[in-house]
């Protein structure tokens, strides 16, 4: 199979829709809880409106995963990606907070079904090299897309909250590309035997586990970073955006020189590299006092995650069997939103007790643990026997 610019284009168009479902709508929040605020525990739904798709999308991916290894990818597709359209703007229209939760809940759906489908098609189209520099490409113009649709997300939310949801819409102008450009994989379907007979190394769960732990960490940037800039005494919301858009814009380019790294470096030592970058920056978020100190921690522990999530997706696309491969790539894709879901879940225990510097600091020390782990892995005969 030829792959044309056009399907790589449609690809990464539908990889930029996941990033979308959580962070398009963050700017809208507090006018939402303004309009929703006679409604009782307001502020809680209102949080769970942006964090609910989290959990579905984590639910409906293993499923996924199990549905397009037997009946094929892109049928699901379609269908994932008219259900987003309909689900991602129903807040726009809908009235009832909980009319609201319901759809955002459907949207975890959409997005379980689009995310595990186009990381699968992803393994399907592209080999070797090919395949390590596109996997790269995604990671980077997801986390590009970032930067654009929170930025035209603020935008709309000083028009109404309401008309972010409109952005969602966008899944409507990837649909007739898809059916146009992608084809259907002639690895896509397997029988039933051929799917239950097949089994992936056990260092996969490794990598799961891995994905969950790193976004559980991750995290804590996004959610926590507003309230440590406010603390030193930066008070400028566009100064506290574009702290976290450093972290994404340095993330993305880290994931776009993912290949060249790759090209001298084992999975195992990626992983290495990564924590340790992660783990310094979060030192020095921990020990910062100054705005400009606060963006260059920012721009290392960008450079970290930005090597790790092509990483494990690489690692996961290059060992599981052809037979499952939707299958792995769906559990993949729920230990990487679950990780998101619980990460305050976890976190807030630990802000309670240590304190926000405190917390930083902590992470950092257990990233430096992992990153050593890793080390001692790579060097080990255990991991000398693993797939480099």
């Amino acid at each position: 199979m030829q792959n044309t610019w056009q399907l790589k284009l449609t690809l990464l168009l539908v990889s930029s829709l996941t990033i979308m479902s959580v962070i398009t709508i963050s700017p809208a929040l507090p006018h939402m809880a303004v309009a929703f605020g006679s409604v009782e525990n307001a502020d809680f739904l209102v949080k769970l409106v942006l964090t609910i798709p989290a959990l579905f999308i984590a639910i409906f991916s293993p499923i996924t995963g199990g549905l397009i290894d037997r009946y094929g990818r892109l049928r699901l597709l379609w269908l994932a990606l008219a259900l987003y359209a309909i689900t991602g703007s129903g807040g726009y229209f809908l009235n009832n907070i909980y009319h609201i939760l319901i759809s955002r809940a459907l949207l975890g759906v959409a997005v379980g079904m689009s995310m595990t489908i186009v990381i699968t098609l992803i393994a399907d189209y592209f080999e070797g090299m090919e395949r390590q520099k596109f996997v790269g490409l995604q990671v980077a113009f997801m986390s590009l897309g970032g930067i654009l649709f929170i930025g035209l997300g603020g935008i709309l939310a000083d028009i109404s909250w309401k008309a972010p949801f409109l952005i969602y819409l966008f899944s409507l102008l990837v649909l007739p590309l898809s059916i146009i450009f992608l084809k259907e994989p002639g690895v896509a379907v397997f029988t039933k035997a051929a799917s239950d007979s097949a089994k992936s190394p056990g260092i996969i769960w490794l990598l799961f586990f891995n994905t969950m732990t790193m976004w559980i960490i991750f995290f804590l940037i996004p959610v926590q970073i507003p309230f440590h800039l406010k603390a030193i005494g930066v008070e400028k919301n566009a100064l506290i955006g574009a702290a976290i858009a450093t972290s994404t814009a340095f993330s993305a380019m880290s994931s776009i020189s993912y290949a060249k790294l790759k090209g001298k470096l084992s999975f195992l030592a990626v992983f290495v590299l990564g924590y340790g970058l992660m783990a310094i920056g979060y030192l020095c978020i921990s020990i910062s006092e100054t705005y400009g100190m606060v963006i260059l921690s920012m721009m290392i522990s960008g450079l970290g995650i930005g090597m790790m999530i092509p990483n494990t997706n690489m690692w996961v696309m290059k060992i599981a069997p052809p037979e499952i491969r939707g299958k792995e790539i769906g559990k993949l894709t729920t230990f990487w939103f679950f990780g998101q879901f619980i990460s305050p879940v976890i976190i807030f225990p630990v802000l309670s007790v240590l304190g926000l510097s405190s917390t930083f600091m902590a992470a950092a020390i257990l990233m430096l643990a992992i990153s050593a782990a890793f080390l001692i892995f790579h060097f080990s005969k255990a991991g000398k026997a693993v797939v480099q």
